[in-house]
């Protein structure tokens, strides 16, 4: 198999590292197989792809969709690289509120599946960072939400103080007052 799936220490969350082919040519490597990621134990269609830049101290979050278009997220770094974080913020889950996150570089080539009910964000650590992510729902505007990056309940440990935010997301407000409507269990 091209990829090793990783369950973190959210379970539901998974770190995939393909295995990259080098040569003189450079390398090749697979991004994703449904059938290994089944195996892996990603089961889902990915419908839409999303391609985003950013300079360097640009945080981008804490995103997510109410359901019914709740999105999972596959996600990776073309170039560049990004402090990835998932938040789970499913009611009833053992990890409400916890969050995790892993260093995605184009160097490490590594990927991340963040599942539906799971806020996500990242911190861009390089100019001229590519982040591509797959959905797994298409982009809803009307059940667009978010949480505030430095909500202190959730108490993420970003290595920036003063990230550079949008308007959007400097405006988010805490978790125990964003809109959600994710159970754990519940798919």
């Amino acid at each position: 198999m091209p990829f090793e799936f990783i369950n973190l220490s959210i379970p539901d969350v998974i770190l995939i590292k393909p295995k990259i082919f080098f040569d003189e040519r450079g390398f090749f490597l697979e991004t994703y197989k449904s059938t290994d990621f089944a195996i892996g134990g990603i089961k889902r269609d990915f419908v839409q792809d999303n391609l985003s830049f950013s300079k360097k101290d640009v945080l981008r979050g804490l995103h997510y969709q109410l359901n019914p278009y709740a999105q999972g997220k596959l996600v990776t770094v073309l170039k560049g690289s990004i402090f990835d974080v998932a938040v789970d913020i499913r009611e009833g889950s053992p990890f409400f509120k916890k969050w995790i996150s892993a260093i995605l570089t184009e160097k490490n080539r590594y990927m991340l599946w963040i599942p539906e009910g799971f806020a996500h964000g990242f911190l861009s650590l390089e100019d001229d960072t590519l982040v591509l992510y797959k959905n797994t729902k298409e982009y809803e505007p009307s059940l667009d939400r978010g949480i505030i990056w430095n909500d202190p309940e959730i108490g993420i440990d970003w290595p920036i103080k003063h990230p550079i935010l949008s308007s959007k997301d400097s405006k988010h407000p805490l978790i125990r007052d964003a809109e959600k409507n994710f159970i754990y269990g519940e798919l």
